[in-house]
């Protein structure tokens, strides 16, 4: 059978990348019914798939992207619009699929997707209700820590012995989970005496320690910072955004609100939700630059 999968792997290179790609848009699917109905406290399984209007949706109006193109983002039951996000979350999740099997160990790639859709789920559930449900931040944390000690390639240990592999692992995935979270706890608490108010929600102090726990430590701390970064290029592009268009035009992700749930501008002091910055950029680390940071971090430490 291997040599079999091997010979259509060098015949037709592109085969796997492309299923790859196909299995994360299907996943892409869930994710956006995930997106939805969690906040909404509903059950994700039941009912399956249906329109605003309450009709169902037939499977071949229900294929990954390809479906809502063909419908021109309209129910065919009602003509009612989708939003352009549902296919924008399928080729996101796709990509990330890809990116994932193409930069990372297969075992490694495989936890990398079920981290990457945690990270988008959180995100635009996030970018909605301003919450990070604790599925995502408590749930997550465990499953890393869980996943760790089974797949300790995760965070580059590597034994002849398993078991010691998957102790050192784990402790890294411990370590990324405590100190993630604990910065961004001492980090909020100085912010809130100096700002004299809330400067960031629980739910971004346990956020971060669930990317610690698939990053270890060093990605805990580049998300913060990283997303930090995204942050203040994101709340820029919506001030100019809103200087240019007009408030009312500016997009609803963007939009800060009053006490009373009124849209208003961006300012400064205005609260935009931070756990898309810090999903981007655990993302980003996980992807690209776990290996480089990781050696950063350790010369660093040998010239203290």
């Amino acid at each position: 059978m291997f040599s079999a999968y091997a010979e259509i792997s060098a015949a037709y290179p592109w085969v796997l990348p492309a299923a790859v790609a196909l299995l994360g848009a299907m996943v892409g699917s869930f994710l956006n019914v995930v997106i939805t109905r969690v906040p909404a406290e509903k059950s994700i399984i039941t009912p399956g798939s249906h329109c605003a209007c309450a009709k169902p949706i037939a499977w071949y109006d229900n294929i990954p992207v390809v479906s809502w193109f063909i419908l021109r983002g309209r129910a065919r039951c009602c003509g009612g619009a989708f939003s352009f996000r549902y296919p924008f979350v399928e080729i996101l999740t796709a990509s990330l699929f890809l990116a994932c099997w193409l930069q990372l160990a297969p075992a490694v790639a495989v936890v990398g997707w079920l981290f990457l859709s945690g990270l988008v789920c959180a995100m635009f559930i996030d970018l909605d209700h301003m919450i990070i449900p604790d599925t995502f931040t408590l749930g997550l944390g465990v499953v890393g820590v869980v996943l760790s000690v089974l797949v300790p390639a995760l965070h580059g240990q590597h034994s002849d012995f398993f078991l010691l592999a998957s102790i050192r692992a784990a402790t890294i995935s411990l370590q990324g989970l405590l100190i993630g979270s604990g910065l961004v706890l001492w980090i909020a608490l100085l912010a809130e005496i100096i700002l004299k108010k809330e400067a960031m929600g629980f739910g971004d102090v346990k956020f971060v320690g669930a990317i610690g726990a698939f990053t270890g430590w060093q990605g805990a701390v580049i998300a913060i910072f990283g997303g930090a970064v995204i942050g203040t290029i994101w709340v820029a592009i919506a001030w100019l955004w809103q200087k240019i268009v007009g408030r009312s035009t500016a997009p609803a992700a963007l939009k800060a609100e009053t006490a009373e749930g009124e849209s208003t501008a961006i300012s400064l002091g205005a609260q935009v939700p931070f756990g898309p910055m810090l999903a981007i950029a655990g993302a980003i680390y996980f992807l690209f630059f776990r290996g480089l940071v990781t050696e950063w971090f350790a010369q660093f430490g040998e010239l203290v």
